[in-house]
């Protein structure tokens, strides 16, 4: 009695079961390379569970990109500067464009020493301190819109014959 024979026997396979069986080892006896449906289920899976991790890491990157925004739009919020009662026009660029903010004298001579700087919000801009725009820099660099260096160091050689003329900060084109 072989041990299909017995398998049925027992109860533990029937005749359709044994038949797949069968139909299958041909199968690998004809095309050694043929795959069972065991291996072909097990590399679906493989691949399922691939794809199942890719989008979960996209997922998480789409959150932590939010979170960043969300992190960005909360410190310019609390911590803008009004700029009512600005009657001087402050031209920067941003992407390419020329934009222009009304500040305060006061807040232009911040501007100009790199006390305060401007930061995009939306489809507008706002003025903030320094710190809050290092902040924002260290989550978005591109959410920095200005913000001048504090440190002015200008090499002026020895020949040059404007040595003595200063260009001043506020000069207006």
């Amino acid at each position: 009695m072989s041990l299909k024979d017995q398998l049925m026997k027992a109860g533990l396979a029937d005749a359709k079961k044994a038949r797949k069986a069968e139909h299958e080892k041909r199968q690998q006896a004809r095309d050694p390379n043929a795959e069972s449906a065991q291996q072909i289920a097990q590399k679906a899976q493989a691949e399922k569970a691939e794809r199942d991790r890719e989008l979960n890491r996209q997922r998480q990157e789409e959150m932590e990109r939010k979170a960043v925004a969300a992190q960005i739009r909360q410190l310019i919020e609390n911590n803008r500067i009004d700029r009512k009662g600005g009657d001087i026009s402050w031209q920067f660029t941003d992407a390419r464009k020329i934009k222009k903010l009304y500040v305060t004298k006061a807040q232009q001579d911040q501007l100009t020493r790199g006390l305060i700087g401007i930061v995009r919000l939306g489809d507008g801009h706002e003025l903030v301190p320094a710190v809050v725009a290092e902040k924002i820099r260290q989550r978005d660099a591109e959410a920095v819109v200005l913000l001048n260096s504090r440190k002015v160091t200008e090499e002026v050689g020895a020949d040059d014959p404007y040595a003595d003329y200063k260009i001043p900060d506020d000069l207006m084109w």
